[in-house]
């Protein structure tokens, strides 16, 4: 293997496509290598993944549980000791901040604010929602907390979002 032109494939490593049925002389005629009868020698033979030979197979056997709705609301959860660390005094922190300063990554709802850790500077902080507990600590280093109304769409994607679908276009007449 020196070269490009002198490559070839490793002996036995391709096997010529098996055709069966063709006949009794091709070794594969008749029953086409399935044997005589029994179920693994009809058509629509159960060998989906999962198949127990017709015993109640074990992800049918185990209980459902749970559920995730397709229109829940996701948080990114930013902590007290987050924004203690990351701002400096007198700084508005909000989502945009926040995801500047990498405390908030990939795509949420909303920013929700938790007590957990300490805050020792004065901030004001606009998040979307707060605990109790976080708003009060806040409140006692000196800062504010402002909650955002929550918005699904950009106030001018809102009204794009549905337009124009289960319309149908009017007939254009044949010329």
């Amino acid at each position: 293997m020196s070269t490009l032109h002198g490559l070839k494939r490793p002996s036995r490593s391709w096997h010529r496509k098996k055709r069966v049925g063709r006949g009794q002389g091709s070794g594969l005629g008749k029953t086409a290598g399935r044997g005589g009868k029994g179920q693994k020698a009809r058509t629509g033979n159960m060998r989906f993944e999962g198949f127990e030979g017709g015993q109640s197979p074990l992800q049918r056997r185990l209980p459902k549980f749970g559920f995730n709705s397709p229109n829940r609301t996701v948080y990114a959860v930013v902590n007290l000791s987050d924004v203690d660390t990351h701002f400096a005094a007198g700084s508005t922190v909000d989502e945009a901040t926040l995801k500047k300063a990498g405390l908030v990554k990939g795509r949420y709802d909303g920013v929700k604010l938790l007590a957990r850790g300490e805050l020792t500077k004065k901030v004001t902080i606009r998040v979307h929602k707060a605990s109790e507990a976080a708003k009060s600590a806040v409140e006692k280093a000196g800062g504010a907390v402002d909650v955002l109304p929550l918005m699904a769409h950009k106030p001018e994607s809102a009204s794009k979002a549905h337009a124009g679908k289960g319309v149908k276009a009017p007939r254009q007449p044949k010329a």
